[in-house]
């Protein structure tokens, strides 16, 4: 059996899609399983050894030059490397318009939410079958959900990201405990001042920790340098491509790991299936919070 995901972005909800693989090559053993997903994520489905090949868009290139015809011709070119390919089944974690209409690229039976799961209400009517998952529900569980409904399998017990990312240490990491501030967000309303980063920073430094501030873009390099100017133990890594970044975290695999959030739900899209995980925060954008610095120092004790 070969079934194409799609699910397009963002990274969270990239990451969020992973389990879904884990759970289809355990229910059906030798199944093919490609995925699409915008450009700048292929790295990350490309970390789960279920995944064959990874196929690429660039939809949000699209849409920032809208008027040139360079994204135009690359969209044409994306759209022909799926074409080639041929599947039993097409399943739409996303429930988009946009991904609705890169799954009807492709031949083959489309699987997606219903109507009154859809996050948008129109993609279900381009779906050959459609499924019933609450919408109050983690993220995670919808996908697994929807997946295990759409193929006919027991919803597993066991979650697994299925994530295999290269654990070498690289040359310019220290050999000091270390913690990630992954201090960026896809939105500016959603981040944590960075007042509170320097703040959080310098006392994970009176704790004897070295604290790593990676970065996607310039403006977020900008910021990493920023926030280490004020601390005393801080490193601000070359650039690194996510496969790169993945490794870096897995030095830190299985600790605690602090969820931050200001105008976004965690019991939606939060750290999820781990003890060693806590999320602080949940507001919106009509009503952010903005979870305090001693509420992120509090957290770490209880995750060992």
């Amino acid at each position: 059996m070969r079934v194409l995901l799609v699910k397009l972005s963002s990274m969270g909800d990239v990451i969020h899609n992973l389990p879904v693989v884990t759970d289809l090559v355990r229910a059906f053993p030798g199944v093919r399983i490609d995925w699409v997903t915008e450009a700048p994520y292929a790295e990350v489905v490309k970390l789960h050894p279920g995944v064959s090949l990874a196929l690429e868009v660039h939809l949000r290139w699209l849409k920032k030059s809208w008027w040139r015809d360079a994204p135009w011709l690359q969209l044409e070119r994306d759209r022909q490397a799926m074409v080639e390919q041929d599947y039993d089944a097409i399943l739409d974690t996303q429930g988009l318009v946009k991904s609705v209409m890169v799954a009807r690229w492709v031949e083959g039976q489309r699987y997606g939410y219903s109507r009154q799961s859809a996050r948008e209400t129109f993609a279900s009517r381009f779906y050959d079958h459609t499924f019933d998952v609450p919408r109050d529900e983690h993220a995670v569980t919808r996908n697994r959900k929807l997946a295990a409904a759409a193929f006919g399998y027991a919803l597993p017990e066991k979650l697994d990201y299925g994530l295999a990312a290269n654990a070498e240490r690289p040359a310019w990491l220290a050999a000091s405990p270390y913690m990630v501030l992954l201090h960026a967000t896809s939105r500016r309303d959603k981040q944590w001042p960075q007042a509170h980063w320097v703040t959080l920073g310098q006392e994970l430094n009176r704790r004897g920790q070295t604290v790593i501030l990676p970065w996607g873009s310039e403006a977020e390099r900008q910021a990493s340098e920023t926030i280490a100017a004020r601390l005393v133990d801080a490193i601000v890594p070359p650039a690194m491509s996510l496969a790169q970044a993945a490794g870096v975290l897995a030095g830190a695999h299985g600790r605690p790991t602090i969820g931050i959030y200001v105008t976004t739900s965690p019991a939606l899209t939060g750290l999820f299936g781990s003890a060693s995980a806590v999320n602080l925060g949940g507001g919106s954008k009509a009503a952010p919070t903005i979870p305090a610095v001693e509420a992120v120092l509090g957290a770490l004790p209880r995750l060992g």
